[in-house]
């Protein structure tokens, strides 16, 4: 089904996103980088890949229990 497919994808690319975030928020309290880090800025980063990552979770349960309905109707 597509849908799982669109929100694997959606899922990994939040996860890319969150870690990618840390590891920027890591080198600059490391004071591996020049300053260049907005701390609020990576902060607000995390939060809305979770979010994304959340939601594309629900998609994929949503996706799951429609497979599982359709399936019920055919036996």
């Amino acid at each position: 089904m597509q849908a799982l497919a669109i929100a694997a994808a959606g899922m990994t690319a939040a996860a890319n996103r969150l870690t990618a975030s840390a590891e920027r928020a890591a080198a600059a309290s490391a004071r591996e980088t020049d300053g260049d880090v907005d701390p609020v800025r990576e902060a607000v980063e995390r939060v809305t890949a979770k979010t994304d990552f959340e939601a594309n979770v629900a998609v994929a349960k949503t996706a799951d229990r429609m497979t599982g309905a359709l399936l019920d109707l055919k036996v």
